[in-house]
């Protein structure tokens, strides 16, 4: 039977995961130069159309409908042909339209973290087809191998629950392909990039925080205690992540910033994403709380290291937090908060959720490097990646759009 309660639940989830994607271009867009912050957001905007066409086309059937070597889906739901009002497989308390509606929005927002590695110096007509293959080649197995019925990695017991693997892991190891591939912006080795809009940042952190309880709380797929459990995981986790990147701030820089701030919510919510529904609220504390640290290393010392230009940080702190998050669900997952997992944690004294979640982790990296590769090749077939240098030197928002987001300040980049 459908349960009402439950159904109205998820629809509100699924409305509140919606608006990530644009909190994602304010936070993504108040870092980029005013001559490319149109761009920017356009990068996020454009992908809630096509995404949501793709889904309805054939991205639900390839993600959840049917099963073929535990790798891909089928094809009977393809244009939601049978996916209507009565439970479906995988949550039976909710319409299967509903699950759909849900699953969706996350196929929405996860190929817009790629954007922000790239961002300053790739064609739109690149990005647009990179993100329709990427979607196909990457994210609906991922999905399905995940989440689906029959999916290889649900079928060797590593779990994630909210999208570690499928959303974070993914969209970050690519976000570092990709860049690699398009190289660094043309004054990337002299010039001072400083964010434009501070207060877009923080409306962008705001929105994000906002959508991911409806992210993570509604992965429970139901209103209910495990529901609940999700929600105090990612607000607690969140909390304390914001506290340390504060502390790494004053300690390396001497005062605290809004965008660090900002910028540690994030990543908090980030690392307890596939743990949300496994993990005890005292365990989220010291996810929130190393996964900041970890992510100021990569983003301030191994990139500079390594000299690689992702541009937002995409890698740093969605690669890089999905993976020690997903190595921490390992560790702390207790079937005492979700019977689903097959064994105890690590810290529990039992080694193979930890080693489920190792084998995920790596398969999920290789299913995204092999993926990018492949789409950059399809692209490179149809046009070229990268802008020409005059129009990066004029900015993306004139130069693809020719739209500017600031009129008044023409000449000041």
């Amino acid at each position: 039977m459908i349960d009402t309660g439950s159904t109205a639940f998820i629809m509100i989830c699924a409305a509140l995961v919606f608006f990530m994607t644009p909190g994602l271009a304010f936070f993504y867009g108040g870092m980029v130069r005013r001559k490319n912050v149109v761009n920017t957001m356009m990068s996020s905007f454009f992908i809630i159309g096509l995404a949501t066409v793709m889904w309805f086309a054939f991205g639900y059937a390839l993600a959840f409908g049917g099963n073929h070597a535990g790798i891909i889906g089928g094809s009977k739901w393809f244009f939601l042909n049978g996916v209507g009002m009565k439970a479906g497989p995988y949550a039976k308390g909710i319409p299967n339209l509903v699950y759909c509606a849900f699953q969706m929005m996350f196929a929405i927002i996860t190929p817009a973290l790629i954007t922000g590695a790239v961002a300053g110096r790739m064609r739109f007509k690149a990005l647009f087809f990179f993100i329709l293959f990427w979607s196909l080649l990457v994210y609906y197995p991922l999905a399905h191998m995940v989440w689906g019925e029959g999916g290889f990695l649900a079928a060797i017991g590593s779990v994630d629950f909210a999208g570690g693997n499928v959303v974070h892991i993914s969209s970050g190891i690519s976000a570092l392909v990709l860049c690699l591939i398009l190289g660094k912006r043309k004054d990337y080795s002299y010039a001072s990039y400083r964010v434009h809009n501070i207060p877009f940042i923080a409306l962008g952190a705001a929105i994000l925080n906002f959508g991911w309880f409806g992210f993570n709380a509604g992965s429970a797929l139901a209103a209910n205690g495990l529901a609940a459990q999700a929600f105090m995981t990612s607000a607690v986790s969140a909390a304390c992540a914001l506290m340390t990147w504060m502390l790494m701030d004053v300690i390396v820089n001497g005062k605290p910033t809004l965008i660090g701030a900002s910028t540690g919510m994030v990543i908090g919510l980030v690392a307890i994403t596939p743990g949300a529904g496994f993990v005890p609220v005292w365990a989220s504390a010291i996810i929130g709380a190393l996964a900041s640290p970890i992510c100021y290393f990569m983003v301030s010392v191994v990139k500079k290291r390594f000299g690689y230009d992702d541009a937002l940080d995409a890698f740093g702190c969605h690669g890089v937090g999905g993976i020690f998050g997903g190595l921490m669900t390992g560790v702390f997952g207790s079937q005492a908060i979700n019977p689903a997992l097959r064994w105890n944690g690590l810290i529990f004294g039992n080694v193979h959720l930890f080693g489920a979640q190792v084998l995920a982790i790596l398969v999920t990296i290789a299913v995204a490097i092999v993926g990018t590769l492949i789409c950059v090749f399809l692209v490179k077939l149809i046009t070229p990646l990268r802008v020409e240098s005059r129009d990066e030197a004029i900015g993306l928002d004139r130069a693809e759009h020719d739209e500017v987001a600031y009129p008044s300040f023409n000449g000041l980049d």
